[in-house]
């Protein structure tokens, strides 16, 4: 084996080194969450938000062309909320400014992402998946009060 066909595999195998670092480092030390996908469940056939407790609730969001059910969502600061997504017609996206958050609602599953919201305001919900002629105008907000 000539010395360039060397250095190209202690490249190769270095990089793969690097990668399966960071796969392992961000997984286990930053805990990064990953959101779950679910099976579909007939009792989720409407969207709304239901308050289990204090400061938990739970969003059920229906994706359609070209809205959000429910539109807006408003719930009070320091709050838990854990929301399921789904689409009925078309794969939409689900990007929560300011929180990071990016969802895909995909027809015939269910996207689950726990998120606390902190800060008071308004967070706007847009769809960042192109699903048609009206895609500019599907939006959504959240209202986080005091």
């Amino acid at each position: 084996m000539n010395k360039y066909e060397q250095r190209a595999i202690m490249v190769a195998g270095s990089l793969m080194g690097v990668f399966l670092f960071a796969i392992l480092y961000n997984a286990f030390s930053r805990k990064i969450d990953v959101p779950s996908c679910t099976p579909f469940n007939t009792k989720f056939e409407k969207g709304q938000v239901k308050k289990v407790d204090d400061n938990h609730y739970e969003v059920y969001v229906i994706a359609h062309m070209w809205s959000y059910e429910p539109g807006d969502i408003s719930f009070p600061a320091g709050s838990t909320v854990d929301i399921y997504l789904t689409s009925t017609d078309v794969v939409h996206g689900f990007e929560i400014t300011r929180k990071d958050i990016n969802l895909m609602a995909v027809p015939g599953g269910i996207t689950k992402k726990t998120v606390v919201f902190d800060q008071p305001g308004k967070y706007n919900i847009v769809c960042n998946e192109y699903c048609g002629y009206n895609h500019q105008n599907m939006l959504g907000e959240i209202t986080v009060t005091y």
